[in-house]
């Protein structure tokens, strides 16, 4: 079984990308559907218990904050994926600009998680890494280096 964790700020395709790739063979899990991390923390005991694949479609930017998915994962046997999604500051904030009711996140909020963005890196328990760019004919996938 596999959990796919996607990392990087507000507006840099995350949600998109899942549409785009995900959507027919893995459970969303976002906090932007969910609302609290209770509902998020009992949507993840379920798919634990039935051994669903599923997407952890939040900014998670922080190695602390991916943490507690990671070590989740590895105790119920799962593969860990991770997506770190190039995080540029004025393109994600253009593209947050055009969005529209609660989906437009302040300019502060956007700031604040850039701010706080860590890369993230095989040593936090990843057992792939990939990092995706944003460009005019959709997203680039790369395989991950120390490079990035």
């Amino acid at each position: 079984m596999e959990v796919i964790i996607f990392c990087g700020i507000q507006a840099s395709g995350k949600t998109t990308f899942f549409k785009e790739n995900f959507f027919k063979t893995h459970v969303h899990i976002s906090l932007d559907l969910l609302k609290t991390r209770h509902r998020e923390d009992k949507f993840l005991e379920v798919c634990f218990q039935t051994q669903q694949r599923f997407v952890v479609d939040n900014t998670n930017p922080t190695k602390v904050e991916r943490k507690k998915y990671i070590s989740k994962a590895k105790a119920h046997k799962y593969k860990v994926t991770g997506y770190y999604f190039q995080s540029k500051l004025t393109e994600s904030l253009e593209r947050n600009s055009k969005r529209k009711g609660k989906e437009n996140i302040s300019e502060i909020g956007v700031k604040a998680t850039f701010n706080k963005l860590e890369v993230p890196d095989l040593a936090e328990g990843f057992d792939e890494l990939y990092y995706v760019e944003i460009g005019n004919d959709g997203f680039t996938i790369k395989e991950w280096t120390n490079e990035i």
